[in-house]
């Protein structure tokens, strides 16, 4: 089994998980990788979303052999067999734990900030990671999460070796994998986007889990375009009175984690949102289809105007990677008029060069934000924005590469999202 990606991990996680929910669950994400798996499994049990923050005490001298573990809140599990086989002194462990309860600290506040910890007295638990290798870390969560009064204690995992998956089963109350490949050499082999998850996305991920209640809420849809209907989450516009379009990558989805992080601060600028497949699992199975910029950039227009039918505001569409170049297809096709066209653009990471000779006929104001670490997509961009006639920048994140995954890179795409869409379409919904 092949995951598009965390989301879509998570997203098939969940519909395995759906019984869970009359428990009423809390869902626990290992950070970072975890997190996006455990926020989609959260959404769909609508259950409250943490972070389970562990440390692995290791023996003196050989850090890599585990003695125990520490959690938030004092707990501690600790294998006496091994601290007395190893010959660790009270000495030598009260120092390993002063130097992991504080880094385990600061790890705490950096993706929570000041909301408090989820209490687990008495809940049902579930804990969510992106994958098992050997399963000590995600055995240690599970270990402290009872440790901090989970009653019953669940794991759920995309993929594991049926070793490991089958030594952890006896140790949880409930293990849930949805794949064992016997030839397993590293969870990220079995993903087709298994990028770094940043720590700005954790925190992202759980500030929208925890505003949820407040939050606009998504809503199913199914996007009628190019004949078939496509599934979608659309968020009704607040005040700006304005929609964005996503179109995602290459290998990507409407579950993409950096799109959802990015239509986060476009909802609290009022801005309402449109996340859907550009194809459909059938046409995804041949790799062609994902590049036939032609054919999305049709879906998108079709999309629109489904959108248009819908909630008759302006509409912006951001475009990333492969979706980019779509997207300004789309935007060249249906013109900047109020009412009928695309009021903005904005592109990350993306491919304009994708888009072939239509460039020129844009007119839409486009923005492109490009990684300052990713010089050829830069180049390309570069190129792309000398051809276009209409109001543009290039805005480059400076330190960040093709999925900006360093650290506030992320944080910085959404920023300047965000002012390109309020400042065009806002202006035009008044």
């Amino acid at each position: 089994m092949l995951f598009s990606d965390r989301a879509d991990a998570g997203q098939r996680l969940a519909e395995v998980l759906r019984p869970l929910a009359k428990s009423d669950p809390v869902v626990l994400g290992l950070p970072r990788g975890g997190v996006p798996v455990a926020f989609r499994v959260a959404l769909e049990l609508d259950a409250p979303l943490d972070v389970i923050v562990v440390r692995k005490l290791g023996v003196p001298h050989h850090p890599e052999l585990g003695l125990g573990a520490i959690g938030e809140g004092g707990v501690r599990v600790i294998s006496e067999d091994i601290v007395s086989r190893s010959r660790t002194s009270e000495a030598d462990l009260a120092a390993v734990e002063r130097a992991e309860t504080a880094e385990l600290l600061r790890r705490a506040r950096a993706f929570r900030g000041d909301r408090p910890r989820i209490p687990l007295g008495g809940r049902s638990v579930v804990v969510v990671d992106d994958g098992i290798a050997t399963g000590a870390t995600a055995l240690a969560a599970c270990e402290v999460a009872r440790a901090q009064g989970a009653a019953r204690v669940a794991l759920a995992v995309p993929v594991a070796p049926p070793d490991a998956a089958e030594r952890l089963r006896g140790q949880v109350d409930e293990l849930v994998c949805l794949s064992t490949p016997t030839r397993f050499s590293a969870v990220g082999e079995w993903y087709r986007d298994f990028g770094q998850t940043p720590d700005e996305e954790v925190v992202a991920l759980l500030a929208r889990a925890a505003d949820r209640a407040d939050a606009p809420a998504a809503v199913e849809v199914g996007v009628e375009a190019g004949g078939v209907v496509l599934p979608g989450e659309l968020t009704a516009a607040g005040p700006s009175g304005a929609l964005v379009v996503f179109a995602h990558g290459s290998g990507s989805s409407r579950h993409s984690p950096r799109n959802h992080s990015v239509a986060a601060a476009l909802h609290r600028a009022g801005l309402g949102t449109l996340l859907f497949d550009l194809l459909t699992p059938a046409e995804e199975a041949d790799r062609a289809n994902v590049f036939d910029i032609a054919t999305l950039a049709e879906r998108l227009v079709d999309a629109t105007g489904w959108l248009r039918r819908r909630e008759p505001l302006p509409v912006g569409v951001f475009g990333a990677s492969t979706g980019a170049a779509a997207a300004l297809r789309a935007a060249a096709a249906l013109g900047a008029e109020r009412g009928t066209g695309i009021g903005a653009v904005v592109s990350r990471g993306g491919r304009p060069d994708l888009a072939g000779p239509v460039l020129g006929d844009v007119r839409s104001p486009t923005l492109l934000i490009v990684g300052g670490r990713d010089p050829r997509v830069l180049e390309l961009n570069q190129q792309a924005q000398a051809e276009l006639r209409c109001e543009n920048r290039l805005d480059v994140v400076s330190g960040a590469t093709h999925l900006f995954e360093e650290p506030g890179a992320l944080d910085d795409v959404a920023a300047l999202a965000r002012e390109w869409f309020t400042g065009h379409l806002m202006a035009r919904s008044g």
